[in-house]
């Protein structure tokens, strides 16, 4: 069984797929980044000074001690954060189109390379025979 899990992993699409699954996560934190950091910031400057990592509706209100300290958190709805995952896929989606257009454009210049004359069929090659047995009398 260990022999049989090692094949497995050692194969060339596990390995790739694992190299992809870390790339993609580091990728989806530089997005993440450039959501939150770059992105958003003058979105929010241009709707009126909004931080949508703020914005949220307040589903139940936090409950405070006497002695002002939070006794419950408050509830809320952040669709705030909901638009800048938004964003974020919408951002990684469009970075995967661009890189699978790339590839097809790859992919279609090998296809487009000229194949191989077809090999003449056991008949043109009889025929071809007879004419030169032809041109030699």
């Amino acid at each position: 069984m260990l022999k049989e899990f090692k094949a497995f992993i050692l194969k060339g699409n596990v390995l790739e797929l694992a190299v992809a699954v870390i790339i993609a996560g580091a990728f989806g934190a530089i997005v993440t980044s450039f959501t939150k950091d770059v992105l958003m910031p003058p979105i929010g400057m241009l709707l009126g000074g909004v931080d949508f990592s703020k914005l949220a509706v307040v589903l139940q209100p936090a409950e405070m001690g006497a002695d002002g300290e939070v006794i419950k958190e408050a509830v809320l709805l952040r669709y705030g954060v909901f638009i800048q995952k938004i964003i974020d896929f919408i951002i990684i989606a469009f970075a995967i189109f661009m890189l699978i257009k790339a590839y097809e454009k790859t992919q279609k210049k090998e296809e487009e390379a000229p194949a191989a004359p077809p090999e003449p069929s056991a008949e043109e090659k009889l025929l071809a025979e007879i004419r030169d047995l032809l041109k030699s009398k």
